[in-house]
């Protein structure tokens, strides 16, 4: 294989792609940026993957031998983009050395022979259908910090993604709270759909949105699901199980609520839990006509807070807080109010956006 191209352009599709390679010590080969050139008429194209997501991402080069090389993922988007000059040409041996030249400079990167890359999946394109790229991005920004970390509990590091004729849902929880959000489609799927997806997949499908502009593809099969913008490709195994009934977990027979501007709730959030450690809740005092923080950490500091609302009954309800779930949730929420309900003090609370489109549960803390 030979090819010449811009090394700029190179260099950003490979810092691309390589995101999507492996940094397990056992798996070298998928540690590996997989280039091929397979004629001089068809697109070249990068490929990376860890087992679990596969990214594809074309390149505009020119073919002057077709054939493949591996190009270890750590290094070469480095490399390329230090070397100076604007052309870059890549040379590939059957042992796997890949020859790299710009101008003066010269480099030999060490691959493996292309046959030990994994092999990687085909794209279904009869199952892709178009989305609106905004709408989704929007939607896995207001979720993904509720799926959990624990990969003990596999099913919720994912969000569970449903494509209904005229919107999108997505639902992510890590059992301390739940997230939420819903949105309109113009684009959407012949038939309902759904999937849980790793939040890391999701998170990389957003770059992928931020990167272009131009309608999602997205296909999802028996145990792939694939997301396609400009060119690129992105297909990620499914999460096997079941996802919680998120529908059951929203609270009913709320007993006091109130809305509230979003900034000014924030702000007070985010100031009082300046005194607040990990494991320390935040006290919020829901009354009449008033809503109030309280947080303290022994012999470090303690403070308090106020803001007038509006409420719904003349109940007083004091409850506690992980402050940085609380926070995250005010965050997530669209629009410039949030609505704030409460039952009682060991019961699940409810924060909603002002038309209902995103709510989110999330746990107390006895205090």
């Amino acid at each position: 294989m030979r090819i010449r191209c811009n090394r700029e352009h190179l260099a950003d599709r490979l810092a691309q792609v390589a995101r999507a390679a492996s940094t397990r010590a056992n798996l070298q080969s998928a540690a590996h940026v997989r280039i091929s050139a397979e004629s001089a008429e068809l697109p070249v194209e990068l490929a990376a993957t860890d087992l679990e997501m596969m990214l594809r991402v074309p390149l505009d080069a020119d073919v002057e031998q077709p054939g493949a090389a591996l190009l270890p993922a750590r290094i070469a988007p480095e490399l390329i983009r230090a070397l100076a000059g604007e052309t870059v040409e890549l040379a590939a041996e059957p042992d796997g050395r890949v020859l790299v030249t710009a101008g003066d400079a010269s480099y030999t990167l060490y691959g493996l022979p292309v046959d030990e890359f994994p092999q990687l999946p085909e794209i279904d394109h009869e199952r892709v259908f178009e989305t609106e790229a905004g709408v989704f991005a929007d939607v896995v920004g207001r979720v993904k910090r509720a799926a959990s970390r624990d990969e003990s509990r596999p099913v919720l590091t994912g969000a569970l993604v449903r494509f209904e004729a005229d919107r999108i849902t997505m639902a992510a929880t890590d059992s301390y709270r739940l997230a939420v959000a819903e949105a309109p489609l113009a684009k959407a799927p012949p038939e309902p759909l759904e999937a849980i997806i790793p939040i890391k997949a999701l998170e990389e499908a957003v770059r992928l949105v931020d990167a272009a502009d131009a309608s999602l593809g997205v296909a999802i099969g028996d145990g792939l699901v694939t997301f396609g913008i400009g060119g690129i490709w992105l297909s990620v195994r499914r999460i096997e199980g079941q996802f919680p009934n998120f529908t059951a977990l929203k609270p009913e027979g709320i007993e006091q609520s109130a809305t509230v501007a979003k900034d000014e709730l924030l702000e007070v959030v985010r100031r009082v839990g300046i005194v607040v450690r990990q494991n320390t809740p935040v006290r919020v005092e829901l009354s009449p006509g008033r809503m109030s923080f309280q947080a303290r950490t022994a012999d470090v500091a303690e403070g308090a807070e106020s803001i007038p609302v509006a409420t719904s009954s003349d109940q007083t309800i004091e409850i506690g807080f992980n402050h940085e779930f609380l926070r995250d949730g005010i965050e997530s929420v669209p629009g410039d109010e949030v609505r704030l309900g409460l039952i009682s003090p060991l019961r699940p609370a409810l924060l909603e956006s002002a038309d209902g489109a995103f709510w989110y549960v999330i746990m107390p803390i006895r205090i």
